[in-house]
């Protein structure tokens, strides 16, 4: 029997749990290519409730966030993530215990 659950219901399923996000995550930031990170992030984000609910937990705007989470809209990360490769060092991801 083939099973009809497409890949991205699974992921979104599979990323609920926070120690899965947290190597998905990771296996995005060895690539270093921030725009692949912030879709993961989005993912992540989707998996965990959606913007509405961490912009609640994290008490900051949805339009805030969105525009964090763009392809475009975090320089910042961007910037660290070349200094840090520059150095030899990467972020990486950890669940909360």
């Amino acid at each position: 029997m083939i099973n009809n659950f497409s890949y991205d219901k699974y992921l979104i399923e599979t990323l609920r749990d926070p120690s899965e996000a947290a190597g998905y995550l990771n296996a995005v930031l060895e690539e270093g290519d921030v725009r692949s990170f912030l879709e993961a992030l989005r993912n992540v984000v989707k998996a965990q409730g959606g913007v509405t609910q961490l912009s609640d937990k994290a008490h900051r705007s949805r339009t805030s966030l969105y525009k964090t989470l763009s392809a475009t809209g975090n320089p910042y990360l961007k910037n660290t993530n070349e200094i840090l490769h520059a150095m030899g060092l990467q972020l990486t991801v950890t669940a909360q215990s």
